[in-house]
């Protein structure tokens, strides 16, 4: 089994993450994680996070007190999964942060 991990700048003051990770067996994926960080405040929070860790593939959205809302999503074959992961937080890390800063007043 094979094993990818990796982060990519999101931001250009690299202050917005996305950290990936890829579990790989007979040219399939069987675990991932794909999560979004953000350093707000000098401090590094986990704001989104993609994973199959309950059994199925879900999304975590957390707030700042670290407590999570967790969605399952309907995709089996964990290549879709692991794509539509990491274009959703592409396309929406600004909305997430800015949900994410709200509940920090």
């Amino acid at each position: 089994m094979g094993k990818k991990e990796f982060t990519k700048e999101l931001s250009p003051e690299g202050e917005d993450r996305l950290r990936v990770k890829i579990n790989v067996g007979k040219g399939k994926v069987t675990d991932l994680v794909v999560q979004y960080e953000s350093k707000i405040r000098e401090k590094w929070y986990t704001i989104v996070r993609y994973d199959c860790s309950h059994g199925f593939f879900h999304r975590d959205l957390f707030n700042p007190k670290g407590k999570e809302a967790k969605q399952s999503i309907a995709i089996q074959n964990l290549r879709d999964a692991l794509t539509y992961a990491e274009q959703d937080i592409r396309d929406r890390w600004e909305w997430y942060k800015e949900r994410f800063k709200k509940g920090m007043k």
